[in-house]
């Protein structure tokens, strides 16, 4: 199968390749990075490579353009072997994308590819998506793969916002790609070493709207390309009570790397209960709930107790709290007494919990709430994909 357009080292065809300082490169995207779940795994991988010779490369999607597979930010480690961990498209962009990588480890040098028109290949069109992406591909030393996954473990490990930009190119030519982390205004890792690329990086990144875009800015030394990225902490998942709907949650959450709390009031019966690896357990009153489970912008809970005064208490220490996504679990009876009883009419309590999925049983019930959290995390309605307009772009 022929290649993309591309060169090791090289620069390849943009249709804006000029600008002014940090002139934006027209993208389609909407949310950054992996999930929290690849993230993990592409930090252990790295972390596994061997010191002397690591003999792998860091795939990322830097740009794309009309229908594509993932999103800007996504990475895919590759082996020399050709096995990829968190794949980054489908079909034959992944093959000739581990064809490249593997092509990258041999060369050892970093490169851009483009799957587009301007190539005379777009495998997107070709499979029918009508999208065009590029990537860049580096091949990694030992001490840039412990740097990747550095950088990874920080965007999963503190629960604050923040940016991580990616410096992949210079003067339209591919270079080991070079980081500036900020968490809330707070300078974290800046490996970037090209004087006063790091002030036009923060000028860039400065008023930017929420979501990951590529741009580029000028310094002394040319005109480099930046993957802009905004960061924020793994979403978390406390479920108050421990039934058998907060049993069936469980895996759902940890397939979505989401970090997952069980909170209950009985002792007993939470730590009877059956747990996913790295799942807390946490025995705490209502009055205690605040000081032992985040309760942040970026935490859903879903309180589940079947003790009807209980749920009342905990939903009431859930009040005034900047949380993603609250859930309250039993028929509209009961949930209108619960949001009665802890003077919770203010909150935007989801009650009763879930989507309209027609679920029945636990399993059934907990995929319900798990798909009306990520619909509301998401800023989605929950319909079917296929009435929403533009929908496969």
């Amino acid at each position: 199968m022929p290649h993309a357009d591309a060169r090791p080292g090289g620069a390849i065809a943009r249709r804006n390749p000029g600008g002014a300082h940090a002139r934006p490169v027209p993208v389609s995207v909407v949310q950054a990075m992996n999930t929290a779940d690849e993230l993990r795994r592409l930090s252990a991988a790295l972390r596994k490579l061997p010191h002397d010779r690591p003999g792998a490369a860091l795939v990322t999607l830097v740009r794309t353009q009309g229908a594509a597979f993932r999103r800007i930010g996504t990475r895919m480690l590759v082996h020399a072997d050709g096995h990829a961990t968190c794949e980054l498209a489908g079909g034959c962009p992944q093959r000739d994308l581990v064809l490249q990588a593997c092509e990258a480890i041999a060369c050892g040098g970093p490169r851009l590819v483009r799957y587009g028109e301007e190539g005379g290949l777009d495998l997107l069109m070709e499979m029918g998506c009508g999208g065009e992406l590029e990537v860049h591909i580096e091949p990694l030393a030992h001490a840039r793969a412990r740097l990747h996954a550095d950088i990874l473990d920080a965007c999963l490990q503190r629960r604050q916002a923040g940016w991580l930009v990616t410096v992949f190119a210079r003067d339209g030519e591919a270079v080991p790609a070079r980081h500036w982390l900020r968490f809330d205004g707070d300078e974290v890792r800046d490996d970037l070493d090209v004087p006063g690329l790091s002030d036009a990086v923060g000028q860039a990144v400065h008023g930017r709207p929420d979501r990951p875009a590529c741009t580029q800015v000028d310094t002394a030394s040319g005109r480099h390309d930046l993957l802009i990225e905004p960061v924020q902490p793994p979403h978390a998942l406390v479920v108050i009570g421990s039934g058998a709907v907060a049993r069936a949650l469980l895996p759902l959450a940890d397939a979505l790397g989401w970090s997952i709390t069980v909170v209950d009031h009985d002792g007993d019966r939470l730590a009877a209960m059956p747990m996913v690896p790295g799942c807390r357990r946490v025995h705490a009153a209502p009055e205690a709930l605040a000081s032992h489970v985040p309760l942040d912008r970026w935490t859903s809970v879903v309180v589940m107790t079947h003790h009807l005064a209980k749920d009342i208490d905990y939903l009431a220490a859930l009040r005034d709290r900047p949380l993603a996504y609250v859930g309250l679990l039993g028929a509209r009876g009961r949930v209108a007494k619960v949001i009665a009883g802890a003077a919770a009419q203010a909150m935007a309590v989801h009650a009763p919990v879930g989507l309209d999925l027609g679920a029945d049983g636990p399993a059934e019930i907990a995929l319900a709430i798990v798909a009306e959290i990520l619909a509301v995390v998401r800023q989605r309605a929950g319909g079917p994909l296929g009435a929403v307009a533009g929908s496969g772009s």
